[in-house]
């Protein structure tokens, strides 16, 4: 495989463990304010998210491509409402999972 392709793929593997910690994290919000359908919710966002990341995971694997694990920021934790939870999560999307 192409080394820029590698490269991005990596970079994508972390984006989407990055966003299945931040919607764990907004879940725990959810949680913390006893708005179990929210938790619910979002803990599926988590799961979709970790999901795409071994897609890709795997798909290097099978390319015998090395797969690097790379850190990110610690995702948000404190918002103001749910409103605002919602709001961060659309941003987050739209920004192709780079709110951090």
């Amino acid at each position: 495989m192409d080394q820029k392709l590698i490269d991005e793929i990596n970079i994508q593997i972390k984006l989407e463990f990055f966003s299945a910690h931040l919607y764990l994290a907004m879940a725990s919000y959810a949680k913390a304010h006893d708005l179990d359908g929210f938790e619910n919710w979002l803990l599926t966002q988590r799961d979709e998210e970790n999901f795409h990341a071994m897609k890709f995971y795997r798909y290097m694997h099978e390319r015998g491509e090395a797969v690097k694990i790379f850190g990110y920021e610690d995702p948000k934790n404190d918002y103001g409402a749910l409103k605002e939870v919602f709001e961060y999560a659309l941003a987050h999307e739209k920004n192709g999972h780079r709110t951090y």
